[in-house]
C-alpha cells in the first residue's frame, strides 16, 4: 500500500492542482459561497476520515445553549438511498447511514437530515422543521455554503501539517484552507499533554490572529452497552472477545482495550463497510463480539452477543469553556 502511494505521487499533484483552483474560484468570488438564514455550524477536517467528526457533533449537541432548536445535517456517506431523507424512529444505516444514524439515536429529539446538496438541505430543514441552529456534519471542503462558525478538525497523530494530497497521502483539501476556521482542535491527543507540547504543536499550526487552537483526547465508556445490560470493560478480562472495526482508524481503540488488559480477536475492514452474509455467519458463531458504535449502527439486530464501546471527547485545560463562550452568540 505505501509503494502504490509513492508510486501514485504525479496523481496528488494533479489533485492539489484541482484543489488549488477551486479555492482561488471561491476566494476572489468568481465562485460564490451562499450564507444561510439559519445559523449553521460546520464540523470537518482537511483529511479523509478519522478525526473524530461524529463524536464533536455529539459534544455540541450536549453542550449548546438549552431552549435552542437544532438539527444536523449530513451527507449520509454510502447510505443506498438519495436525495434529502430526515430520520424517523425506524430509520436503518442503509438509509441514513451509519453515523446520522448513531446521532438521532443519541439525541431523538435532534432533526437529523441527510443530503449530499448541503444547500438543497439547508433550505429543507428551513421550510419543515424550522431549527434554531444547523449543524453540517463533514463540511468543511463544502464551499457552497458559507457556514456562520467554522471548527476544523485535525487528528493529533496525523495532522494536515504533515500531510500530503490525495492519493499519496490524505488530505482533501489545502493546508492553507485551515485559515477559514473560526477554531482548529487537535482530536486523539495524549491525556498528559502538557502546555509546551501544546505550545509546539500550536506553533506549528500557525494559526491566525482570529483563530484558536484547542485540544481534546478520546474518553472510553467503561461500561458496555448491548445484548445486555451491566457489563464493563473489566468483564472482558476472562472473555473470548471478537473485535470488529470497519472505521477510519481503530488505533486509538486497539490501544485502550490493550491498555486494559483484553485479548482480543481483530477483524478489521474498511470505513462504513457493509457486512455480507457470510461475515454476519461468523460473528454470529463467535461467543461475544465487541465493535464501535458506528459499526453497531450497522450490525444490529443481525449478530448476537453484540456489544459496543462509546467514545467522546474531553477537551484539555480550558478548551470545554473556549468553545462553549465562542458559540454562545449562535445560541442566543
Amino acid at each position: 500500500m505505501q509503494l502504490l502511494r509513492i508510486l501514485a505521487f504525479p496523481f496528488s499533484l494533479i489533485y492539489a492542482l484541482a484543489v488549488y483552483f477551486r479555492n482561488l474560484l471561491y476566494d476572489t468570488g468568481i465562485l460564490t459561497s451562499a450564507k444561510m438564514s439559519t445559523p449553521t455550524i460546520c464540523v470537518g477536517n482537511l483529511s479523509v476520515g478519522g478525526t473524530g467528526k461524529t463524536p464533536m457533533i455529539e459534544w455540541l449537541l450536549n453542550h449548546l445553549s438549552g431552549g435552542s432548536k437544532l438539527a444536523v445535517l449530513s451527507r449520509g456517506y454510502k447510505r443506498k438511498s438519495k436525495g434529502y431523507v430526515l430520520a424517523h424512529p425506524t430509520s436503518t444505516a442503509e438509509e441514513i447511514g451509519d453515523e446520522p444514524l448513531q446521532i438521532y439515536s443519541k439525541f431523538p429529539e435532534v432533526d437529523v437530515a441527510v443530503e449530499a446538496d448541503r444547500i438543497k438541505g439547508i433550505e429543507q430543514l428551513e421550510t419543515s422543521r424550522h431549527p434554531d441552529i444547523i449543524l453540517l456534519d463533514d463540511a468543511y471542503q463544502h464551499r457552497k455554503v458559507q457556514p456562520s462558525f467554522s471548527i476544523l478538525l485535525t487528528s493529533y497523530d496525523q495532522r494536515y501539517t504533515k500531510d500530503w494530497y490525495l492519493p499519496t497521502g490524505n488530505l482533501r483539501d489545502s493546508k492553507s484552507a485551515s485559515k477559514r476556521a473560526d477554531l482548529i482542535v487537535v482530536t486523539k491527543c495524549p491525556p498528559d499533554l502538557n502546555d509546551e507540547g501544546q505550545f509546539k504543536i500550536t506553533q506549528e499550526l500557525n494559526p491566525e490572529m482570529n483563530q484558536k487552537v484547542l485540544f481534546c483526547t478520546l474518553e472510553y465508556d467503561n461500561n458496555l452497552k448491548g445484548d445486555k445490560v451491566g457489563l464493563s470493560i473489566l468483564d472482558l478480562k476472562n472473555i473470548e472477545v471478537t473485535l470488529v472495526t470497519g472505521i477510519a482508524n481503530s488505533k486509538p481503540l486497539i490501544k485502550f482495550l490493550e491498555s486494559e488488559e483484553i485479548r482480543f480477536d481483530h477483524r478489521e475492514f474498511n470505513d462504513h463497510h457493509y457486512f455480507s452474509g457470510k461475515e454476519i455467519d461468523f460473528f454470529n458463531s463467535r461467543p461475544f463480539v465487541l465493535t464501535t458504535e458506528k459499526d453497531y449502527m450497522r450490525l444490529k439486530d443481525k449478530v448476537d452477543n453484540l456489544y459496543y464501546i462509546s467514545v467522546r471527547h474531553r477537551f484539555l485545560g480550558e478548551g470545554k469553556e473556549v468553545i462553549k463562550k465562542s458559540l454562545e452568540n449562535l445560541s442566543n
